[in-house]
């Protein structure tokens, strides 16, 4: 799955700002249309999470606010407030590497997609076969900043 081996290159840049290393891309057509990285302590706005960055580059690429015809894939189950966004932007699917058992707003905490409330609902698949690479970068990360 090229797409999130893409979502995966960013979350390394992420990394290198030191970030927490979560990458997204937002695919339409079978194209690459906008990529995104954690850009939290770049930029010190605590809402530039991957998926915001890819979702604000992807509508201005397009120059519309729906992304109805476009995949994101997401090296982390999103949080709540990125899913919320991915649902506003009408993303149609959410592919996932890693579970966040922490954060995560799909499946592990918020869960904000199990209530009928949301006008857009994508469809959510979780890519097991980069699970264990994306939760490895995380899990890194971490152990290099406690060390700090």
């Amino acid at each position: 799955m090229q797409f999130m081996n893409q979502a995966i290159i960013s979350a390394h840049r992420a990394g290198n700002h030191d970030d927490v290393p979560i990458g997204a891309v937002i695919v339409c057509d079978g194209k690459i249309i906008a990529r995104g990285e954690n850009q939290v302590q770049l930029r010190k706005n605590p809402t530039l999470h991957a998926e915001i960055v890819a979702i604000n580059r992807a509508c201005k690429k397009l120059g519309q606010k729906f992304l109805n015809n476009c995949d994101i894939y997401v090296t982390l189950e999103p949080c709540a407030m990125c899913a919320t966004a991915i649902s506003l932007a009408r993303i149609r699917n959410i592919y996932f590497a890693a579970f966040d058992s922490k954060g995560g707003g799909i499946y592990s905490n918020a869960r904000v997609f199990d209530t009928d409330r949301h006008l857009w609902k994508p469809n959510v698949h979780q890519v097991p076969e980069y699970a264990v690479e994306s939760a490895d970068l995380l899990r890194k990360f971490f152990a290099v900043r406690r060390k700090k």
